[in-house]
């Protein structure tokens, strides 16, 4: 199948093609959240100059990447607003077949179990689409967002030293996977059997063990 552009809906929750036309919300969402999602940003070590410095340059450049086959560009919606993004990157087929998922939320809408839900459906998306292995990329210290991926079903693989530069300097990161093998029904579904249906902004669906996942990490 071709894996792009894609749109996965569940209920609320909905990930489609980042596009020229959420400059405004994602400018208003990154401005209120700035001081929270500072600790886990992406940020260049001295002397790079190769990332976008705009919206429209970012999206051009996710546009290309996505047009390349080697990257997903999701945003996140809840309850038709914009709240965030998902993002597969590092796309490889032939032998390989794997990428690895980003994310981050609006603390607005945080811990309500949307983020894992929405990690949830972009690994079963990307499963289907026919990749075998999905990685996600997390720094120690960021605990909330550990456990949205082992809610998910993610497994432990262990520790990579000085893997990002984050928050300006290079950060050990822990790895997470799954392969399609460990898969047994989609991940989708097994976290609502699990924890319940994401709640909204309106109180929706109790988890059945909510905690205080936030979902921040660049993976």
């Amino acid at each position: 199948m071709s894996m792009w552009p894609a749109t996965v809906q569940r209920g609320s929750i909905c990930l489609r093609p980042l596009s020229y036309r959420d400059r405004h919300a994602w400018q208003a969402v990154r401005a209120r959240n700035q001081d929270w999602l500072r600790p886990w940003d992406a940020t260049l070590p001295p002397g790079a100059d190769d990332a976008a410095t705009t919206f429209r340059g970012m999206v051009r450049s996710l546009r290309t990447a996505a047009r390349a086959g080697t990257t997903m560009p999701f945003a996140l919606d809840v309850e038709g607003s914009f709240r965030g993004q998902v993002t597969v990157g590092g796309i490889h087929r032939g032998s390989l077949r794997a990428g690895h998922i980003g994310y981050w939320i609006d603390r607005d809408v945080a811990g309500r179990g949307i983020m894992p839900m929405a990690v949830a459906m972009a690994t079963d998306y990307c499963l289907r689409a026919g990749l075998h292995r999905i990685e996600i990329n997390i720094r120690p210290e960021n605990q909330p967002s550990i456990r949205v991926v082992e809610k998910v079903g993610f497994r432990y693989e262990g520790l990579r030293e000085r893997y990002l530069h984050i928050d300006g300097d290079w950060r050990d990161h822990v790895s997470y996977a799954l392969t399609a093998e460990e898969v047994e029904e989609p991940l989708a579904d097994r976290f609502a059997r699990l924890y319940g249906e994401p709640g909204t902004a309106h109180g929706g669906t109790r988890r059945a063990n909510p905690g205080s996942d936030d979902g921040r990490t660049v993976g």
